[in-house]
């Protein structure tokens, strides 16, 4: 329940609430913030629909995967080349040619054979090592690529596995990154010794020694520069081979036996010349983009990635070249990093979890990706269910893979589409849920623990980022109507919510206090106030629940009565009473809560000269009328207050005060028992002020003083009432004209001041019971046809005093069909 009170002013004081509603779905209304007001509000449709920031810009990943394309088409086709040349150098030179060529060609194709298989060799596990090299991310296994090899990789397959040590384990790297559903139960603990065990049997790649005593020159971050360099050199050589041979064309002797060797041999030279210069232009295109242009990190900066996302996007680059290599040159193009992350969520290696949650947490807090983002987070069930479960891990050293799953759930939950599929999660709550623990034992407030607190294995963890971020994502998921009802079912889940409302007074007063404490208060007080203004039977049940919490008032009471310098707060606290208040129940117990009352009397009767200030006393006044609203009990508790009574009358002269001062005076006059009429008796000092108020007000400030003075008249008899109307300087003639010009203005039943015509009516039958003479003026001003127009134009919109939205609460006792029978039979008998 979502209230905007607007500032009263003189004229038009009332209350403003703004209503944002949700689609309605299966009859319900969903509102992000009904609201409780004593007039009710339309309900029109969503005014902040959702939009989507379409960006007609290209991803920039799309440079790397035109990059990588580009690079394989020239890779594939030196490979090619290669292979061809290897089978006409194996089958037709060395099987057909092998006894008629010379000497120097068989030296010189065996030369560049061998040649070409070392660059082969080499450029097939180069960028594999290269890859190891330039990761941070730990465990061998975890960033094995695919090897890049050519298609005559197959040949060297038996020496590379002798060489390469981690041929051996990358099928299992590459099973790992395969996007799988988890076995485990969202909400379930998660084994964290088996992540830690991993951690601990596996090498980091780039500090791997392949050789015992051998140093740095056979560590594997060293190994690709040896393999880059080995590549440039065979292919240096090969072309320079090849294009002496061409030149020289001295093949021996031609006979009959050998009438082919030159066109065969110029075609082997041209094929192996050709795969050399494909490769060094290859080698070249690379060395200009990756090095010179800085290919990389220009991507990087503009994925907004920062200095860390380095990592990723190289990692990125390297899966799509080896999805070109390995498959079609085409497969590569279809890459993007949205869903490169997703993947990496699913792996069973933190670093690699890490790398794909910090990857998607800064494309959802990125304005130009955020809602592709969370478009295709959202369209897979299976990655909503991977974060959700990562909320749940409180292993500290997933702290942060943790916080970058609630910030991407939070994003997540502020989409409208997304809201139900979040909660429809199951354990989904559950999971927000043990983000607000405080690592303390219950109803410890948040400013009485550290920023940081001890975990259970000792080390530190920061709680206070989970609360924030937790209850960032219950406030949005609270926007559904649906949603509360399981935020209200969760198990533990309102007790936590409320124990982080708790502020004591050192917090509150303290000018240096944690701006995260505050923050925290706030936005808890924020959820509370969502959920107990929910309507219907879910509105109900959460207002039962929340109010049984023995912390819920007294929590509010310390913000009221030491929140001085966070007045946001205080008004916060007080919204969350006013909506308490709709039930019988917590009305009571809200009341009986020692110093209430008093701290709401301060707040209301204690305006400023700030807006924050003014709003601030106007929901103190807004609340305190809903609580003497039928409570005889409440009504005792004003009355008990020193000088209450006095200060409430001595506010009717205050355009900020004086229409809820109304409202109280009203209610005090209507519901006090008894035996407190000693007190309720000196409101009618007050009426010559209520009087002028009725002769000069418009609208709700009209509406609230005809109404308080139908009570007050009821604690007079005429002749206080003509001395009344004498000392407000009023003829009462002027009166009953204003009271039936007002009847005459309202033909309808109006949204702004649904009770007035009420109010009219029950003033003018006090006063023709009261005073014949008053019969005849209201005939002279034709109140007769007045009163049948009304009754002809009665709504419900007349029968309640409150509403919640457009559903009224708390129905008047007696139907404005009877008030107006009893009017027209007294005009009538006269």
């Amino acid at each position: 329940m979502k209230m905007e009170q607007e500032q009263p002013k003189e004229g038009d004081t009332g209350i403003r609430l703004e209503i944002v509603q949700l689609p309605n779905r299966g009859g319900i209304n969903n509102f992000d913030a009904s609201q409780l007001s004593f007039e009710p509000q339309s309900e029109s449709s969503d005014p902040t629909p959702t939009s989507r920031n379409g960006s007609s810009k290209q991803a920039p990943e799309k440079k790397l995967t035109l990059f990588a394309f580009r690079q394989a088409l020239l890779e594939k086709s030196a490979s090619g080349l290669g292979k061809l040349a290897f089978v006409w150098a194996t089958v037709v030179l060395l099987g057909g040619f092998a006894i008629t060529l010379e000497r120097k060609d068989f030296m010189f194709v065996t030369i560049i054979l061998v040649i070409e298989s070392t660059r082969i060799f080499s450029r097939s596990h180069e960028l594999e090592w290269q890859h190891q090299s330039a990761s941070t991310l730990g465990g061998a296994g975890t960033y094995s690529l695919r090897s890049l090899q050519s298609s005559s990789r197959l040949f060297y397959r038996a020496v590379s596995a002798a060489v390469n040590p981690f041929s051996v384990i990358r099928r299992d790297g590459d099973r790992s990154r395969r996007p799988a559903r988890s076995n485990r139960a969202v909400g379930s603990s998660r084994d964290d010794s088996a992540v830690e065990s991993t951690d601990q049997r596996t090498w980091h790649g780039p500090d791997v020694p392949l050789l015992p005593y051998a140093g740095w020159v056979f560590v594997s971050k060293n190994v690709s520069r040896v393999l880059s360099w080995l590549q440039l050199l065979s292919a240096l050589a090969c072309a320079a081979l090849s294009l002496m041979r061409l030149i020289q064309q001295d093949y021996g002797s031609v006979g009959p036996e050998s009438r082919n060797r030159k066109p065969a041999l110029n075609l082997f030279y041209t094929l192996a010349l050709a795969e050399a210069l494909i490769f060094l232009m290859e080698k070249a295109y690379w060395t200009w983009r990756i090095l010179y242009c800085n290919l990389l990190e220009t991507v990087s900066r503009e994925c907004e990635l920062e200095e860390g996302g380095i990592v990723s996007i190289r990692r990125f680059f390297y899966e799509a070249y080896a999805k070109c290599i390995d498959g079609s040159v085409f497969d590569g193009l279809k890459m993007d990093l949205v869903t490169f992350a997703k993947e990496l969520l699913n792996s069973e290696f933190r670093d690699e979890q890490l790398l794909g949650a910090q990857v998607l947490e800064k494309f959802v807090n990125c304005a130009q990706f955020a809602d592709d983002t969370l478009r295709k987070i959202g369209t897979s069930t299976w990655v909503i269910e991977r974060l959700a479960e990562m909320l749940n891990w409180k292993n500290p050293a997933e702290e942060e893979i943790r916080r970058c799953a609630a910030e991407i759930v939070s994003k997540l939950a502020g989409k409208r589409q997304n809201v139900l599929r979040v909660a429809a999660i199951p354990g989904a709550i559950e999971s927000i849920s043990s983000l607000l623990h405080s690592g303390k034992t219950s109803n410890m407030a948040p400013h009485k623990m550290s920023k940081r607190s001890d975990a259970a294995d000792g080390t530190n963890y920061d709680f206070s980022v989970f609360n924030l971020l937790g209850l960032l994502i219950l406030k949005k998921l609270a926007a559904d109507h649906d949603n509360c009802w399981k935020i209200g079912n969760a198990r533990g889940l309102l007790p936590k919510i409320i124990d982080l409302t708790s502020a004591s007074k050192t917090l509150l007063r303290d000018d240096r206090a944690p701006d995260s404490q505050i923050r925290t208060v706030k936005r808890s007080l924020q959820v509370v106030k969502m959920l107990v203004s929910t309507t219907g039977t879910t509105g109900k049940f959460l207002r039962q629940e929340i109010s049984e919490i023995v912390f819920t008032v007294s929590n509010i009471r310390e913000i009221i009565q030491n929140g001085e310098s966070h007045m946001v707060l205080q008004k916060l606290g007080i919204e969350v009473l006013k909506n308490l208040a709709m039930d019988d129940n917590a009305k009571e117990k809200i009341g009986s809560t020692g110093g209430i009352t008093k701290l709401l009397l301060s707040s209301f009767l204690r305006p400023g000269f700030t807006e924050v200030q003014n709003l601030l006393s106007n929901e103190a006044g807004v609340t305190l009328a809903v609580l003497t609203l039928e409570s005889i009990n409440n009504c005792d508790r004003v009355l008990k207050e020193k000088e209450a009574l006095e200060r409430l009358m001595g506010a009717l002269t205050k355009p900020v005060l004086q229409i809820n001062a109304s409202r109280i005076l009203r209610n005090l006059c209507a519901y006090s028992r008894a035996e407190s009429s000693d007190h309720v008796g000196r409101m009618t000092a007050a009426m010559p002020t209520v009087l002028k108020s009725i002769m000069e007000a418009k609208e709700k400030l009209l509406e609230v003083s005809i109404g308080l003075t139908t009570q007050i008249c009821k604690l007079m008899d005429p002749d206080e009432f003509a001395e009344a109307l004498k000392q407000a300087s009023i003829e009462e003639t002027d009166l009953v004209e204003k009271l039936v010009r007002t009847l005459e203005k309202y033909t309808f039943p109006e949204i702004k001041v649904p009770r007035i015509r009420r109010f009219v009516i029950e003033q003018a039958i006090w006063m023709m019971k009261s005073n014949r003479n008053s019969i005849q003026l209201f005939k002279k001003f034709e109140m007769e046809n007045l009163l049948g127009s009304v009754a002809e134009t009665t709504s419900q919109l007349e029968c309640f005093h409150i509403f919640s939205g457009s559903v009224g609460l708390i129905q008047h006792s007696k139907p404005l069909s009877s008030l107006l029978e009893m009017a027209l039979d007294l005009m009538i008998d006269s």
